[in-house]
């Protein structure tokens, strides 16, 4: 398979598509809408998701796990929540196979059926609250703050590698609060927490904010939101954590004795992000040449390379390697040394330029002679020579480096897709010709947003939280506004 992709700029969704395959980050398996996460790409999220873990635990947070599947009965119990995501479940309806009449194939045994149907998860509330009904009973139970890793699946029509996909591994915190102010409190926490991780780690700029009413999640009385920015000028909601209310603590009659000595409805949030950032990560930083990673999630921040002809020379790098391999163990910095002699080193070079290792280092007989390295940085392509000497001390500046400029470019870029639009006919022009988030004045009814969207496949991707007020008038309604909010195609 050849490793060229097709250029950003002819099809950005093929461009996007061969990368994930050729970077051996995922592939389609044999179950539509269904994805093999590869060893590589699989690194990759277990580095995102043991740093989201620890943030997890530093804001008080434990991890457990529920159940896969869940009664169809406990759906019915909230009634905006099951029309969210109805169009989109699995139901199991038997639980045992047996062999076709005449010996050859499988069938489902008709006499198996199962009492009540079960949804396969696609989100946890529903199971986890008739959990919470048994757990709390007093105010000295709460509040309970647990998060859960695990898979889900919506039966998605319409799929593509990590941004959408029938089954996709995530994490989704539960919380169960004594008042609607800590419940609030916690919400905004977590979407801090998301947003820190966005953009500290994944070097990807995202603005906080809330979602309209239209897009809310299904059963929350608020949302709140990351969007990020795509290279492409679509949006990507990267993260999100909700405001429940009462809602759910109704729904199963989960009530707790206050301190007052009343019983009480339990508030609740919850919140989540996925293998979606995958997708995120990719279309961040990549370019024609593959993956670009920021080296805090990179599962090989530095790839050496030795370049010989005979074998003695291979041994005499080898030995230079070690002690290079040992200085930038010692910084915390992960290295691999491939001196595998099953490729030549230009084909190592594209393989890993094309898997995004942020740092490579090269290193020949006439190296070893002038006590030097070439170090290439894969963000920026450049290449320079180095003393061996302090390589660890230059290479531990270098990554710190890379994440910085790898945040700047995309920040940069972001920053200059903000456009602000008047009229309809500027809002259309902005969309088609630019891209981008469009800041747009909106007159708060889900008619106009409904029409927007009707009209040009644009939804608004959030209210910022930072948000200034602003007298305006609704491109569409001219109805009188007070904001203006963030508009844009997204994935």
């Amino acid at each position: 398979m050849s490793k060229k992709l097709t250029k950003r700029s002819e099809d950005y969704s093929k461009w996007y598509n061969e990368l994930v395959v050729k970077a051996g980050l995922a592939e389609n398996s044999g179950i539509r809408g269904m994805m093999v996460i590869k060893p590589y790409g699989y690194a990759i999220w277990e580095k995102m998701q043991a740093q989201l873990d620890k943030m997890f635990k530093e804001t008080g947070h434990q991890n457990a796990y529920f159940p896969l599947l869940i009664p169809k009965s406990y759906f019915s119990k909230e009634a905006k929540h099951v029309d969210g995501f109805a169009k989109e479940a699995a139901v199991v309806t038997h639980y045992r196979l047996r062999t076709t009449p005449d010996g050859k194939g499988i069938e489902v045994d008709p006499s198996a059926k199962l009492e009540e149907e079960l949804i396969i998860r696609p989100t946890s509330e529903t199971i986890i609250w008739d959990t919470y009904k048994r757990w709390i009973q007093s105010y000295r139970d709460l509040p309970i703050l647990v998060n859960q890793w695990a898979n889900v699946m919506r039966w998605e029509m319409r799929t593509r590698l990590f941004l959408r996909t029938a089954e996709f591994l995530w994490q989704e915190g539960h919380t169960a609060h004594a008042t609607r102010e800590e419940a609030v409190k916690e919400a905004q926490q977590m979407i801090n927490v998301y947003g820190d991780f966005a953009e500290n780690f994944m070097a990807m700029p995202v603005i906080k904010g809330v979602k309209s009413e239209t897009e809310r999640f299904a059963g929350a009385e608020d949302t709140y939101t990351i969007e990020a920015l795509m290279q492409d000028g679509k949006a990507l909601q990267s993260g999100t954590s909700h405001f429940l209310g009462q809602n759910f603590a109704k729904a199963f009659d989960v009530k707790f004795l206050s301190k007052e000595g009343t019983l009480e409805y339990v508030w609740a949030t919850s919140w989540g992000v996925s293998t979606r950032l995958m997708g995120a990560l990719i279309m961040t930083h990549s370019d024609d040449n593959g993956l670009v990673l920021p080296p805090k999630l990179a599962p090989i921040q530095v790839v050496i390379i030795p370049i010989y002809r005979k074998d003695k020379q291979r041994q005499e790098i080898s030995a230079k390697v070690d002690e290079i391999v040992n200085k930038l163990k010692a910084r915390g910095i992960s290295v691999k040394y491939d001196d595998s002699d099953n490729y030549k080193p230009g084909w190592k070079f594209n393989e890993y330029e094309l898997k995004g290792v942020p740092v490579r280092l090269a290193i020949g007989p006439r190296d070893l002679e002038n006590g030097t390295v070439e170090v290439a940085r894969r963000d920026t392509l450049s290449k320079e020579i180095v003393a061996i000497e302090n390589v660890d001390e230059h290479i531990d500046n270098l990554l710190s480096d890379i994440q910085e400029n790898l945040y700047k470019k995309a920040a940069d870029y972001r920053d200059a897709h903000i456009t602000k639009a008047d009229s309809f006919e500027e809002f259309k022009d902005i969309l088609e010709n630019k891209g981008g988030f469009i800041a747009a004045h909106w007159d708060g009814t889900p008619e106009t947003e409904e029409k927007i969207k009707e009209l040009t496949k644009a939804t608004i991707r959030c209210i910022p939280l930072d948000n200034p007020a602003e007298e305006g008038v609704d491109m569409i309604s001219g109805k009188p506004s007070k904001q203006r909010v963030l508009f844009a195609k997204a994935y």
